[in-house]
């Protein structure tokens, strides 16, 4: 115990650099974008994984590179085996709604502001002056304490792939600080799908949907979305208009329109959250769908597709309508978002993003799903599936984790979680996710206004001081 108490005097000492290379890593938009060259996420995504790495090297730890796709920290043990602190330093799209800076990076009321701070690049910098501190004090771990630097977390875990396909040794044991306190031992599968319909060509006169578009990310509640509706017939649309502002007033709700040459946009504005979490956004594209459904469109397909959208999915979050309301004691319910909407005159495309019980498998919910989808010849286009991944609470290391948490919290009656998030924990085996969110804080990643708090960056490093010291001498 006195080398943790010098391990978090170093970290109260270090408190104003690591402030400053949060900030410095926030002002780096790093949302995964086109390959440049030899850079496979895009310039901003390398320019956030080289400033950790050029940090690690400046403060002596050893680095490695898996051609761009990833790499990690270490701290040498004097034995064998390792243990892995697994973050990631991409971001989700920005959104709307912010009242500062998202790329920012400014310091204000003792938080760090933007985009990053709590997901995930706020814990990877508090587990980085972990080991710092760990090191300063002249700790010698025995098993090499290893932050595995993932790229592209927030879509296809393609650099994950990559980087395991290359690195030697697997960690013995490890954690990532990618969701909640305390410890996860379990995670809900995850299956993310687009529901598509083509539309028959419609040659007539009347009022048309001629474009539909929403969302930035499957695993974000839409925070906006569009339409737009053209009327050929020469009505006008003064009793659109007359609706919309009725729909606004009962809604309550963040709703616009306007002219565009002779056609008609529409926008409405949610609220944006994970999507693990949609119970705490609201989705545009849900409040759109609801107001066009009071439209009458003159192709049939339209409204046939607008149909279906409010009276199977509609603000349901559990797929109570689409035939898979799953749910079992370990996981609760089963969690349904619409991440995007896109549309045209000839096709419609919706993209969905499921959390299922860790009980469930992803074919039980497809299967489940095909009554509601053909009676609408709707399709399905399978996309990327994560099984659900499960430990016991007696296992050696969330017994361990759940013990630091104890200590450092003072929470004696927070068990193990089961949660619906997706980490990395599901790609590194021997890995759970351990933090960074405490119970009393509320949930701001995916959202616009994200932001950590100084004494949160403290409280997460000296954590993850002591796990990692830990779990570098934890018997198996």
């Amino acid at each position: 115990m006195e080398l943790l108490q010098r391990v978090n005097d170093r970290i109260s000492e270090n408190r104003t650099e690591m402030m400053r290379s949060l900030s410095e890593l926030i002002s780096v938009p790093s949302v995964v974008a086109e390959p440049e060259g030899e850079m496979p996420f895009g310039r901003n995504v390398h320019r956030a994984f080289t400033y950790m790495l050029e940090l690690a090297q400046k403060e002596g730890f050893a680095v490695y590179n898996a051609e761009n796709y990833g790499g990690h920290i270490d701290f040498a043990g004097t034995e064998e085996g390792v243990v892995g602190i697994v973050g990631h330093l991409d971001v989700v799209p920005e959104g709307d709604g912010w009242d500062f800076d998202p790329y920012g990076g400014e310091a204000a009321d003792g938080y760090i502001l933007g985009r990053g701070t709590t997901d995930d690049k706020g814990p990877v910098v508090a587990a980085f002056y972990a080991m710092k501190a760990l090191k300063d004090c002249g700790y010698a771990p025995k098993r090499t304490i290893r932050l595995i630097l993932g790229l592209d977390e927030e879509t296809e875990w393609k650099g994950m792939d990559h980087y395991l396909s290359r690195v030697g040794e697997l960690p013995d044991f490890g954690f990532t600080p990618d969701a909640d306190f305390p410890a996860i031992h379990g995670e809900m599968g995850i299956m993310v799908f687009d529901i598509v319909k083509k539309f028959d060509a419609f040659g007539g006169k009347g009022l048309e949907l001629t474009s539909l578009r929403g969302g930035t990310a499957a695993n974000s509640v839409a925070d906006f979305a569009r339409a737009v509706i053209h009327d050929s017939s020469g009505a006008g649309y003064d009793g659109i208009k007359e609706l919309i502002a009725a729909f606004r007033s009962e809604k309550n709700c963040r709703i616009n329109c306007k002219g565009i040459g002779r056609s008609l946009e529409i926008t409405t504005r949610g609220v944006s959250a994970h999507g693990a979490r949609p119970d705490q956004g609201l989705n545009a594209i849900s409040l759109l769908m609801e107001l066009l459904g009071r439209i009458n469109f003159a192709a049939e397909g339209a409204n046939d597709f607008v149909s279906f959208y409010n009276e199977h999915i509609g603000y349901d979050l559990h797929g109570e309508r689409m035939g898979c309301p799953f749910e079992d004691e370990l996981s609760g319910r089963l969690v349904f978002n619409v991440g995007m909407i896109e549309a045209d005159k000839r096709t419609a495309k919706l993209t969905v993003n499921i959390r299922y019980p860790v009980t469930e498998n992803d074919e039980h919910v497809y299967d489940s799903m095909m009554s509601v989808l053909d009676g609408y010849e709707l399709g399905v286009v399978k996309g990327k599936t994560q099984e659900p991944i499960y430990m016991p609470e007696d296992d050696p290391l969330i017994e361990t984790l759940m013990e630091i948490y104890r200590r450092h919290s003072g929470d004696t009656e927070s068990e193990p979680l089961v949660i619906g998030g997706g980490t990395y924990a599901r790609a590194v085996k021997n890995t759970v996710a351990f933090g960074a969110r405490f119970p009393d804080e509320p949930e701001l990643a995916h959202q616009s206004n994200e932001k950590i708090s100084e004494a949160s960056m403290m409280r997460l490093a000296s954590i993850y001081a002591e796990a990692a010291l830990r779990l570098s001498e934890l018997e198996r």
